[in-house]
């Protein structure tokens, strides 16, 4: 049985905790505050996506091809992780390449997967839950990162010296309902809005290139990004999250407004992204569900 200690608020698992790692800075963020804690971090990176560096971090570091579901499995058992976190942008966008089953191969723990808890669809949710329900036969369970490091999430109020004109918060309102749809119907979790108009919504591509389209079709007028977290959001993965380069794109591409939902969303490296927001001229805003249901209905 798998004994756990206390510390603080977090319960903590006796033995090394398991770190699935996708891109980007989130999975150095957690690595550091578990270290801070005290606890032992082994990490398999997903190949091609993870940043190998995460093995100056980490007590062990090992890398897995996406498919290879069977290998991440063996790799967390024998470093006798039995609890794993998600931390770090998984690009879905791969799977749609061509040729894609020879250039994965998946393994047969992978095709169970598929086969057992993905065949309706491939949405982001049934995917990633169809990993959790496939590690968890093998005793493997998940939890949310944020248990570690909960500093991440974003508090509500005004962020930034600028605040949102009254036209952008016409903006706000209608991008955060449509927004909470697209969530809703795990597509995705922002959307881009000009003038109460929809420029675009994002889907598999990711926010960046959401916000990149945007500006391609707004033609260096500016507009407003909302992104939320989903209704039914799991924190244990997919939580919404922006960083440096989110606020760079918007500003490459015309944006000069942010909506983020207070509590339920991750901003890494938080005062180097609100002064660039300062620097840049970009207003962000943090909202609760309740503030935006308010401002809906005025």
């Amino acid at each position: 049985m798998n004994q756990h200690v206390s510390f603080g608020s977090v319960t903590q698992p006796a033995g090394p905790v398991g770190l699935l790692a996708g891109n980007g800075r989130f999975p150095f963020l957690f690595a550091e505050a578990a270290r801070e804690r005290g606890l032992e971090v082994f990490c398999v990176g997903v190949a091609g996506m993870c940043d190998e560096a995460l093995a100056n971090v980490c007590s062990g570091f090992e890398t897995c091809g996406i498919a290879k579901v069977g290998r991440a499995i063996r790799l967390f058992r024998k470093a006798g992780v039995r609890e794993i976190v998600m931390a770090g942008k998984i690009e879905k966008k791969v799977l749609f390449q061509p040729n894609r089953f020879w250039r994965f191969f998946p393994d047969w723990r992978a095709m169970h997967l598929l086969w057992t808890y993905a065949r309706r669809d491939h949405k982001d949710d049934t995917l990633l839950l169809a990993v959790i329900a496939e590690f968890a036969r093998d005793r493997l369970a998940f939890r949310s990162a944020l248990e570690f490091c909960p500093e991440l999430l974003v508090k509500h109020g005004f962020l930034t010296r600028r605040r949102p004109t009254p036209a952008q918060w016409k903006d706000i309102r209608m991008g955060w309902e449509i927004a909470k749809e697209m969530g809703r119907l795990d597509i995705g979790q922002s959307v881009a809005i000009r003038d109460m108009a929809v420029l675009a919504v994002e889907a598999i591509e990711g926010t960046d290139l959401c916000i990149r389209r945007a500006g391609e079709l707004s033609r260096g007028a500016p507009f407003t990004i909302v992104k939320v977290a989903k209704p039914q959001q799991d924190m244990r993965f997919d939580v919404p999250t922006i960083g440096v380069d989110s606020i760079r794109t918007m500003y490459e591409s015309g944006a000069r407004c942010l909506a983020i939902e207070s509590e339920r969303t991750i901003v890494l490296d938080q005062q180097q992204v609100f002064d660039m927001a300062d620097r840049l001229g970009i207003a962000i805003v943090a909202l609760n569900s309740e503030e935006a249901q308010l401002r809906l209905s005025a």
